[in-house]
């Protein structure tokens, strides 16, 4: 599938949400170039169809239905990673919500949802990968935040808080990584994605309707992860922010 002169070729991904959205794009353009995947979400049905899209191309493709609020769960997944392929090469923490609405309408439980998935979740995923990547001295890490980890709108408090979060975390992860471990943030502005449907705000979800309306194609997204992948090992691609053209926001 791949020119084993490819940087990505053979290299072992984990993608979590990978089920659908910038994780399942992410995952094709990765098993064209060759990449040996893992791939993570809660929805079962959708993880083995894409599997065995992927596999009967060639791809080499392992999955594990895995809930990233679940320390346990994540770990298992990296065992999963290691077990299979010997090593962990690339996480992607791409599992994510976006239940937007004005704080005054005390939607605490999505908080929660929020704070849990968005942040906890790419925590437990670093956790996860950490100490493999620090015994082969070598790995990287790709977080998905947002252009709402750069600007905050009305709506989107916590959302934006859980996105600034990611962006810390990716940052502070670079520093301490020290030169064998690489760390990129992702940061995405409307993106065609599941990602508007868990908004049960009405004003909100109108709002983020709107929005989307310029919405672009996941692939773009899955682009900008292969091109930061593909560097060489003594580029770390930090930060991208990718937008539609025609988003102001």
């Amino acid at each position: 599938m791949s020119n084993v002169n490819d940087p990505i070729n053979s290299k072992i991904v984990i993608i979590t949400g990978a089920s659908s959205g910038l994780g399942e794009a992410t995952a094709r353009r990765l098993a064209e170039r060759g990449a040996k995947l893992v791939l993570a979400a809660r929805r079962e049905d959708r993880l083995k169809s894409l599997t065995e899209e992927l596999t009967a191309k060639g791809a080499e493709v392992t999955w594990q239905v895995t809930d990233v609020t679940d320390s346990q769960q994540v770990e298992s997944l990296a065992a999963l990673a290691k077990k299979t392929f010997g090593r962990i090469d690339v996480l992607i923490n791409n599992a994510g919500l976006m239940p937007l609405a004005p704080l005054d309408a005390l939607k605490v439980d999505e908080w929660e949802q929020m704070i849990d998935v968005n942040i906890k979740g790419v925590l437990y995923g670093i956790a996860a990968v950490l100490p493999t990547m620090r015994e082969q001295h070598s790995g990287h890490v790709i977080n998905l935040s947002s252009v709402a980890g750069h600007k905050v709108f009305p709506g989107g408090a916590v959302y934006c808080a859980t996105k600034y979060a990611v962006k810390a975390l990716s940052e502070g992860l670079r520093m301490e990584a020290g030169d064998e471990i690489r760390s990129t943030n992702i940061s995405p502005g409307a993106i065609a994605t599941e990602l508007t449907s868990t908004i049960t705000d009405p004003t909100a979800a109108e709002a983020a309707e709107e929005l989307y309306k310029v919405a672009i194609d996941a692939d773009a997204v899955a682009r900008a992860i292969v091109y930061a992948i593909e560097q060489p090992q003594d580029v770390d691609i930090n930060e991208i922010i990718l937008r539609p053209t025609a988003q102001e926001m």
